[in-house]
């Protein structure tokens, strides 16, 4: 459940450093254009952050994939244990 949280978290993190740089793009001041790029910095680092997070909690097997990836990673699992 803590995982879940934390991923709404970093997603809505993402989400408010891109509103705050589309907020500093349309005012188009000088000053304005190096938050800009501050906060489209954080908001990639925010996300690829998120993707290590999310990777190696698939790793661990913290969280576990639904889905159709999730289908070929059981068939892979299935042919490994029959040999």
């Amino acid at each position: 459940m803590i995982i879940k949280i934390l991923i709404g978290i970093a997603f809505i993190g993402i989400i408010l450093s891109l509103g705050s740089a589309l907020f500093h793009l349309v005012k188009r001041t000088e000053e304005n254009s190096t938050k800009t790029v501050n906060a489209l910095t954080v908001r990639i680092t925010l996300s690829v952050l998120l993707f290590i997070f999310i990777f190696i909690a698939v790793v661990t097997g913290l969280i576990e994939p639904h889905g159709i990836g999730a289908r070929l990673h059981n068939k892979t699992n299935q042919e490994e244990i029959k040999q």
